[in-house]
């Protein structure tokens, strides 16, 4: 079953409430309304070193990072305090810090809590989640649709992050809502690394679409178990990535 066969009639989303539906979760995020340097430092450094550019051990001065980056050592500072939480930086203390890889156990867990983190947000949101949201999960479930033939897995990855932002405001409970998106910024870099797999957007888009059904029907269990699955197989991809690079 897909998306196609299910009923229409869903009554049309007033722009602004969608937004705010969104949005609610957002705020939990460290950067709420739109994307700050040190966010963006962070994305580029950790893309570096999930691509190998910068190697484990690499040192990561931050005077030298802000002069190539053309920014203050404030916004260097945090992106590494990131990168840290992810496992991909280590501190050493009075040494600065240096490029490290989280070790095989450290990933799993970490893969494992979000995979059940984000099943809970699902479950719960195809019990709760309103007409409006349901609308605005389809919306952007149809955006990821239409990138997944485009190839472009940066654009993809930006648009999927609302795709998760959406089910975690359906679920209607900002505790947990914030605790999956503080998990998932940890693991946002090896999550975001795999879509540059042969491939995989049209995998990701119809993993999204079996938990994007079950949400629809309000089917607790199905949604819990389709995105539990996705997140498995986020997590496989990664594995895939990290051996090719």
């Amino acid at each position: 079953m897909s998306l196609d066969d299910l009923p229409t009639g869903v009554p049309p989303r007033p722009a602004q409430e969608a937004s705010t539906a969104v949005r609610r979760v957002d705020r939990a995020a460290p950067y709420p309304d739109k994307i700050t340097r040190a966010e963006e430092l962070r994305l580029q450094l950790a893309d570096e070193i999930v691509r190998g550019v910068l190697p484990p051990g690499a040192a990561l001065d931050e005077t030298d990072i802000a002069r190539r980056f053309n920014v203050s050592r404030t916004p260097v500072r945090e992106a590494l305090r990131q990168l840290v939480a992810s496992g991909l930086v280590e501190a050493r203390a009075h040494r600065g810090a240096v490029v490290a890889r989280p070790s095989i156990d450290r990933l799993t867990g970490m893969f494992e809590a979000m995979g059940e983190l984000e099943a809970l947000c699902a479950g719960l949101a195809a019990e709760r989640m309103t007409p409006v949201e349901r609308h605005g999960l389809e919306a952007v479930h149809e955006e990821l649709r239409v990138l997944s033939h485009a190839g472009n897995p940066d654009r993809f990855h930006e648009v999927n992050e609302r795709f998760h932002n959406t089910i975690y405001a359906g679920s209607q409970n900002d505790y947990i809502a914030e605790i999956t998106l503080a998990t998932r910024v940890r693991v946002q870099p090896f999550r975001r690394a795999q879509f540059r797999n042969l491939g995989r957007l049209a995998k990701s888009h119809a993993e999204h679409d079996r938990v994007v059904v079950a949400i629809l029907r309000g089917d607790r269990v199905g949604a819990a178990t389709a995105m539990r699955a996705h997140i498995e197989l986020v997590r496989d991809e990664y594995e895939i990535y990290a051996v090719s690079v």
